[in-house]
């Protein structure tokens, strides 16, 4: 079975460069972030230490910070993508010349 995941150009570089980082494609990446998360969701004490647990030890908390991040989407992007959580376009930079988020360590 086949997945599709749209993510904006923003989104894709950090992931990409992540990948070409470790050695692997972007699939991967992507593919270890599901296997995290579903690995938590479905054992939080062998999966998860104390500060995860506190973030996400309830299954109704993990699925409304899913709806929300969701939601999120439609206007912002994560924190991690490139331009991400700043007035980038109000810096006299163009769209088109993104700049490496903060919050991403490739």
């Amino acid at each position: 079975m086949t997945i599709k995941l749209h993510l904006e150009r923003a989104e894709y570089d950090p992931v990409e460069r992540t990948a070409k980082a470790f050695g692997c494609t972007v699939e991967d990446i992507l593919y270890m972030a599901l296997d995290a998360y579903m690995l938590r969701l479905g054992n939080l004490e062998a999966h998860c230490g104390p500060d995860c647990r506190k973030a996400f030890g309830d299954p109704e908390v993990m699925r409304q910070e899913v709806l929300n991040a969701k939601e999120g989407r439609r206007s912002n992007l994560p924190l991690w993508a490139d331009s991400a959580g700043s007035a980038h376009n109000y810096e006299s930079f163009e769209p088109e010349h993104p700049h490496k988020s903060d919050n991403s360590a490739f």
